[in-house]
């Protein structure tokens, strides 16, 4: 089968870095890959021809032209006009798909010739807007996938990017969508606001095209992500033994759109293991030092919900053993990785890049590439054996546990400040502490100051057990629902802060 040839075309020196990672990436995915042949200027052969010529020529042997546009408008010959339109001007004329793709600068930024550009390329061609190569990487996904289905060269795509018939806009949750956009916009400078049209954030992401709603739209911003996918789920359970024995001593099935699956599952395994806290003498926060590195148990289960395979009837499972936690997942690497190659550099090919783009947007996962390297990285720093992936008929992540003479042990500290224990849960001891440095504050105020998705989080594991043990009240305790509502000490509360 002769595959579609990719003519990418930028200025040479304003994207050569992101050039040459969309042909590794367009090469290296296994879709991708077996229906497209991209084309850079680096890969050009040394021939007695023009440089220019020979660019021209390669666009007339490909069926795409894919430009990625930015604020300079490069090199211009006699006539005033720069390689990049030439390219461009010559693939309108041999009727061409043209896909273009917008960086993130705003209009003033660019080159008057730059933006003259963008406005005749908007008259012809698709264009997406990017602010980082991984936006990037899941336009471009997008754009070829559905060029693939319009040309029926598949009449399937990958999960995430599917169509859901059954879904319509009212089954995705504004708040939820907001929300994000709030939390997207602190950590990655997210180009929207919430009160910009949703539906143009959704468009922007790729998770809808004309009121048609994706399977990653469902999954991410879903009211009820389970009622289309019954195995989006993560089922945790905890084993005194090293062995799967019944009867299980504990054992929850979680549900919920993807942020709230992580978060559930994190809480788990958080609640199981062995902590320890420090003191006071150093800081009013006490420190907590967990068995696990949060972190790492937080990475592993984000690359199980946004890699594995979600047309499996299988879930991801999380399993905490004496010895160890394994994190199972319903999916397989992409073809030419291998687990040895995880705890090394490598290509980032996520198996569900419309789920993966958002989450990455929202902190979840820090850099695209490096989430088991950083694994890796974080059970060394806390002298803990390598953890190990393995691929069989699932993918597998095993943490190991500390051995049992030395569980957790925090930093030493001097004989006469012995370590303190506060008498209520961690969660709860936050909170408390969070009131007595900044007096009362609402739930929004502490969802944001505890980097909260979830608003039932909040409530169930902060609020409602320190009101349970008397250690907060409310401010208008006559309106509990007033929209001015807020939380603060009691005496009780006070006291234990103090202690």
């Amino acid at each position: 089968m002769n595959k579609t040839g990719i003519f990418i075309s930028s200025v040479q020196s304003e994207f050569q870095k992101e050039r040459e990672l969309l042909y590794e990436y367009i090469i290296s995915d296994p879709l991708l890959g077996r229906f497209f042949e991209p084309f850079i200027f680096e890969n050009l052969p040394a021939a007695d021809i023009s440089v220019s010529k020979a660019y021209l020529r390669n666009i007339e042997n490909c069926d795409i032209y894919l430009g990625i546009f930015g604020k300079n408008y490069g090199y211009e010959d006699s006539e005033g006009i720069s390689p990049t339109e030439r390219e461009f001007d010559h693939a309108k004329i041999h009727s061409k798909t043209k896909l273009v793709f917008l960086s993130s600068h705003k209009i003033l930024e660019r080159h008057p010739k730059e933006a003259e550009l963008i406005k005749k390329a908007e008259q012809f061609v698709i264009r997406k807007q990017f602010s980082s190569i991984s936006e990037l990487k899941s336009s471009v996904y997008a754009s070829l996938v559905r060029y693939l289905e319009e040309h029926e060269y598949i009449r399937t795509v990958p999960f995430d990017a599917a169509f859901n018939r059954k879904a319509e806009l009212d089954d995705l949750d504004n708040e939820k969508i907001r929300s994000f956009i709030r939390i997207a916009k602190g950590k990655r400078k997210f180009p929207f606001k919430e009160e910009d049209p949703l539906e143009d954030v959704l468009t922007h992401l790729n998770l809808i095209d004309r009121g048609r709603i994706t399977n990653a739209a469902i999954l991410l911003f879903g009211h009820n992500p389970q009622r289309f996918f019954i195995t989006s789920e993560i089922r945790c359970a905890h084993f005194h033994g090293t062995d799967v024995v019944k009867p299980i001593p504990s054992y929850q099935v979680y549900k919920g759109d993807v942020f709230q699956l992580v978060d559930q599952a994190v809480d788990f395994v958080l609640s199981k293991i062995d902590v320890s806290t420090g003191d006071r003498s150093e800081s009013v926060s006490v420190a907590v030092y967990y068995e696990l590195p949060p972190a790492a148990v937080t990475e592993a289960i984000v690359n199980a919900v946004a890699h594995r395979d979600y047309t499996s009837n299988g879930s991801v499972q999380v399993m905490l053993f004496k010895d160890r936690l394994e994190i199972w997942n319903p999916g397989t690497l992409p073809f030419g990785l291998t687990p040895a190659q995880l705890k090394k550099p490598h290509n980032s090919i996520p198996g569900n890049p419309l789920l993966a783009e958002p989450m990455y947007l929202s902190g979840y996962i820090e850099r695209m590439g490096t989430g088991t390297r950083e694994i890796v990285k974080l059970c060394r720093k806390a002298d803990l054996k390598e953890p190990e992936f393995m691929q069989e008929e699932i993918f597998r992540t095993i943490l190991w546990r500390k051995s049992e003479p030395d569980l957790v042990t925090p930093p030493v500290t001097p004989p006469v400040t012995p370590p303190v224990t506060p008498p209520v849960g961690d969660y709860v001891l936050k909170l408390l502490l969070l009131l007595s440095e900044n007096g009362p504050m609402g739930n929004n105020e502490i969802r944001k100051a505890f980097n909260l998705k979830d608003r039932r989080r909040l409530r169930e594991t902060y609020i409602e057990p320190a009101f349970a043990d008397n250690l907060i009240e409310y401010t208008i305790p006559d309106k509990p629902n007033s929209r001015l509502q807020k939380y603060r000490l009691t005496e009780k509360g006070k006291k234990v802060v103090k202690a």
